[in-house]
C-alpha cells in the first residue's frame, strides 16, 4: 500500500469519529522515519479509543496489519505507527501541552478533505 494511499485512509477513518483539529504533514525527504505524521484531537478518552480502533479496522480492510500502539487504556495520548503514516490522538489538553505541530514544521501541511458536519 502507498503512503498517500494509507494517509488517506488513515484520515477517513479519523473523519468517520469526528476527530477534531486534524492536520497532517508530507515529511517526505524531511524524516527518514515516515512520509507522514498526522494529529488529532478527541473530545474524551472514549473517543480518543474509538478514533484509534477506527484506525485499525480501516486498514485492516485493506489488508494492511503491521502497526504499533503506543500508549494505555487511561492515556490521553495514543501513538498509532503504521510505518509510512504515523498518528498521534490526544486530548485537547494534552495536544495543547506537548505542541508536536512544531516538530513538524519543515515538513508541507497536507490538504485534507475532512467532512464539515
Amino acid at each position: 500500500m502507498e503512503s498517500k494511499e494509507l494517509l488517506d485512509l488513515t484520515v477517513e477513518a479519523i473523519d468517520e469519529r469526528h476527530g477534531e483539529d486534524t492536520e497532517a504533514y508530507n515529511m517526505e525527504g524531511v524524516s527518514i522515519l515516515s512520509d507522514y505524521y498526522v494529529v488529532t484531537t478527541a473530545g474524551s478518552n472514549r473517543q480518543l479509543h474509538a478514533i484509534v480502533n477506527s484506525i485499525i479496522d480501516k486498514i485492516h480492510e485493506h489488508g494492511k496489519s503491521d502497526y504499533r500502539i503506543e500508549g494505555g487504556r487511561d492515556s490521553n495520548w495514543l501513538l498509532v505507527d503504521m510505518g509510512d503514516v504515523v498518528v498521534n490522538v490526544f486530548t485537547q489538553e494534552a495536544r495543547e501541552f506537548y505542541g508536536l505541530e512544531k516538530l513538524w514544521s519543515n515538513g508541507k501541511k497536507v490538504e485534507l478533505n475532512l467532512d464539515e458536519d
